[in-house]
């Protein structure tokens, strides 16, 4: 998961978290400003029940007083009208209501009743099929239901107990009212009867004790001032003549006329009840305004809550926001900034340092420091503290890298140092094993020779190895370009096994430049030591040679034990990519081999063959590739089954067997120094890797390469050579078939069986490097070729190879250079 999104989730818990326990403590405040809302409402719907009832106590009145013959029908439908009106008022205030307490409900529910009963009361009243008591109670009943209304509402859930109070105060002053009402209809009723009866009398001191015992309840619990609002409403003569008249009539006897007319006693009443409907209007408007307050300071309070919990979550999800944002951007400057030295900047910088002479004479820590800080996300907090660490961690790896590079630099400079001396020793063993050749004709001493001779040729490979680990290469560069199978036949001769490498199709035509051949040449000497080390010791290991439009494949295979896939993937890589320290003595080879081919653009690839061994296929680039140079001796023609352009040699080992016989002295016959099959030999390269040119051939005494001396005269391209680098330039087996001369025209050999030497015979052959037709000042024509004996060819060679064999066998091979060949594979 991201950092971001982590961030999110942290802060999202929290917010959650807050956002629940808010709607839990908002809960209280909001449910409150929602009940003082629902109050508000039922105590305005209480206002138009205070109208209706007053309404329906005047049609009341109204319709006693019709049915009593007391009063008219206009002044009956002048009521009926005013109390239309009153419903109507009712019924659009009702439909507001949500929720409404049990009994206030229920008393709702029986006045939508009595409202649609009302017609067919009316009728009645207008017809005078209803009796007054009967009218009465149709009346009353409806308005208690519409006190019961009044008196509900302060049952409500949320409702304070102070307005409850004042509810109920309202409620009391209603029945007060109700009870002058039914006091009105009791003397009219006595009035159309001739006088009070004892039930009428009794109904009429109940209303007064109703009276004084609803005003007494408003007292109690309304404030101080509903009192003197109604105290100074009934001190008017209005009111006092009501009471006086009440009093009168309270005072006349069952069974007695009344003495106060119907007019005046309805008249008096009615301005009574108008008086209390002004202060029970006054009450109503002081509880809806009390309620109002109420529900408006609730209702701000929740609302402040709310927004308070609305702020601050807003604040906490800006401020985690912006501080998040902060926190991931730098994060991912770090990350970025992780990614391009781990990716692009630390690999780029160690790329540098593994070249020579990157340093530059500077010291590891002034290179660590101009390297500069990857990392610009710094601070006091952790996240700085990580971008300064990784700088201080960036800093070491550079300071450690060029110190590293430092000590490569100097371990390369020791290996060349080694090197050289080693090359120094080398050339000069090479030197004392040229003099003691010179002289020598013991066939067994020469064998020994021999031997040693080969190995200096392997020595120096070695040799060059180390300058190549170090950085360095051959020191000489040639003038001519050398065929491929001539190369092929000097790195074979470099290679302790050389008797096992046969040549198969090589096509004609295919060069190596000058600048090259020595590369070129250590390679292949690389690869096919390791295949004769690791191949069974009587098979051969096969080389072949072709061009593949403007490349050249080179191919050598052996039978030995292969290689596992991942081995071999881990060696291609190794070869494709060379290592640019200077270890794992034990894979110097591989090491070798891919720096050599990474100069030149060489692709070396080891493959696997379709049946034992393995194959090392080497693609040689058009800039590494040359036109052949012209052959002395050109390939036979015609042979069976050859196809044009195609030089087949059929496989063979570079040297072959054979007894040793005995050859006139002086012939410089095959086997001596400077014949084929021996160091120094025909159309080879000389142990430092020089290639001669085809056809070369030195028959006097001297065993160095033709065109060159012993004592640093130039060679053939023009340079003044070391005795090592100029001592023998055509050391290599011959490609081609040599043929023997008669034995008449053999001057002889020694009878030790080697061929005696002529001392000053001038030398008629070409030097090396030299074109065709041109000669050494002052040699002699070149003469035709000598035939020899074949056998006698095959004794000489059968000398050479006891001889490597004797170097080989003698000494045995150590476990420690089979270890080091064997890495490469």
């Amino acid at each position: 998961m991201k950092i971001n999104r982590r961030l999110v989730l942290l802060v999202t818990v929290p917010l959650v978290v807050a956002v629940t326990f808010a709607v839990l403590a908002l809960a209280p405040a909001t449910n409150q400003a929602l009940q003082a809302n629902r109050l508000t409402t039922m105590v305005d719907v209480a206002s138009s029940v205070s109208e209706l009832t007053h309404h329906l106590q005047r049609e009341r009145a109204a319709a006693t007083a019709l049915v009593s013959t007391q009063g008219d029908s206009d002044s009956f439908r002048e009521t009926s009208n005013a109390t239309d009106k009153s419903v109507a008022q009712f019924r659009s205030q009702i439909g507001s209501l949500s929720s409404v307490p049990g009994t206030a409900q229920a008393a709702l529910d029986r006045i939508d009743r009595f409202i649609d009963e009302m017609p067919s009361l009316r009728a009645q009243v207008r017809s005078g099929g209803s009796t007054v008591t009967a009218l009465t109670f149709g009346y009353r009943i409806v308005i208690a239901d519409l006190i019961d209304y009044r008196d509900g509402i302060a049952q409500a859930d949320g409702v304070d107990a102070d307005v409850a109070d004042r509810i109920r105060a309202a409620a009391a002053l209603s029945r007060a009212s109700e009870h002058m009402g039914q006091q009105q209809v009791a003397v009219m009723k006595a009035q159309a009867t001739g006088g009070f009866t004892e039930a009428s009398k009794r109904t009429f001191e109940a209303t007064r004790i109703g009276y004084t015992e609803a005003t007494g309840a408003l007292f109690d619990l309304g404030p101080a001032q509903w009192r003197t609002w109604l105290e100074r409403t009934l001190s008017g003569p209005k009111a006092l003549e009501a009471r006086r008249l009440e009093d009168q009539v309270a005072r006349t006897a069952p069974d007695k006329e009344l003495t106060v007319t119907p007019k005046k006693w309805q008249q008096a009443t009615a301005d009574r009840q108008a008086i209390l409907r002004s202060v029970e209007s006054r009450i109503d408007e002081s509880v809806l305004k009390t309620v109002t307050e109420t529900r408006t300071s609730l209702a701000w309070l929740a609302g402040a809550e709310v927004a308070l919990v609305l702020l601050t979550l807003i604040s906490a999800v800006v401020v985690a926001i912006r501080l998040g944002r902060v926190m991931i951007r730098r994060l991912r400057d770090l990350r970025n900034a992780a990614h391009e030295v781990a990716h692009t900047g630390l690999p780029r910088v160690m790329t540098e340092l593994s070249q020579p002479g990157a340093l530059s004479g500077a010291t590891p820590e002034q290179v660590a420091e101009r390297s500069g800080n990857p990392v610009k996300t710094t601070g006091l907090d952790e996240i700085g503290e990580v971008g300064e660490a990784f700088n201080a961690v960036h800093h070491e790896a550079v300071r450690l890298a060029a110190q590293q590079a430092h000590i490569h630099e100097q371990f390369a400079e020791t290996l060349v140092g080694v090197a050289r001396r080693g090359a120094q020793l080398t050339t000069v063993m090479v030197s004392e094993l040229d003099t003691v050749q010179r002289d020598e004709a013991d066939p067994e001493r020469m064998k020994t020779l021999f031997a040693l001779d080969h190995l200096a040729i392997r020595m120096e490979r070695n040799t060059n190895n180390l300058l190549v680990l170090g950085g360095y290469g051959h020191g000489r560069v040639r003038s001519a370009d050398i065929s491929c199978s001539t190369v092929i036949v000097a790195a074979a001769q470099q290679i302790e096994r050389f008797d096992r490498v046969s040549l198969g199709v090589i096509e004609s035509g295919i060069g190596i430049a000058a600048r090259v051949v020595h590369d070129v040449a250590h390679i292949l000497a690389e690869l096919l030591d390791n295949a004769t080390r690791f191949s069974p010791p009587d098979k051969q290991v096969g080389v072949a040679v072709w061009r593949l439009w403007d490349r050249a494949v080179v191919q050598i295979v052996d039978e030995g034990v292969g290689i596992t896939a991942e081995r071999r993937a881990n060696l291609n890589k190794g070869l494709l990519e060379p290592k640019s320290g200077i270890g794992d003595v034990r894979s110097m080879g591989l090491h070798v081999v891919a720096r050599l081919a990474a100069r030149h653009g060489i692709v070396v690839e080891l493959r696997d063959s379709s049946g034992p061994g393995t194959i090392a296929e080497v693609t040689l680039p058009a800039n590494v590739l040359a036109a052949a140079p012209q052959e002395t001796t050109p390939p036979a023609q015609g042979s069976p089954g050859e196809r044009p352009g195609v030089r087949y040699e059929a496989p063979r080992p570079i040297t072959g067997p054979g007894p040793l016989r005995r050859q006139p002295a002086g012939a410089g016959a095959p086997g001596a120094p400077g014949a084929p099959g021996a160091p120094g030999g025909q159309n080879g390269i000389g142990r430092n890797g020089d290639a001669a040119a085809a056809g070369d051939y030195n028959p006097g005494g001297d065993s160095g390469s033709a065109g060159s001396s012993r004592d640093g005269s130039r060679g053939s391209d023009g340079t003044k050579g070391s005795p090592a680098d100029e001592r023998e330039r055509s050391n290599a087996p011959s490609q081609h078939p040599v043929h023997a001369e008669p034995v008449s025209r053999i001057a002889g050999v020694s009878s030790s069986g080697l061929p005696l030497r002529q001392r000053n015979t001038p030398k008629q052959w070409p030097t090396l490097g030299k074109r065709d037709g041109e000669q050494r000042s002052g040699a002699a024509p070149k003469p035709s070729p000598r035939r020899r004996d074949s056998r006698q060819v095959s004794d000489v060679l059968a000398a050479y190879a006891q001889g490597i064999n004797r170097s080989t066998g003698h000494r045995g091979r150590s476990a420690t250079d089979d270890d080091t060949q064997r890495s490469k594979k």
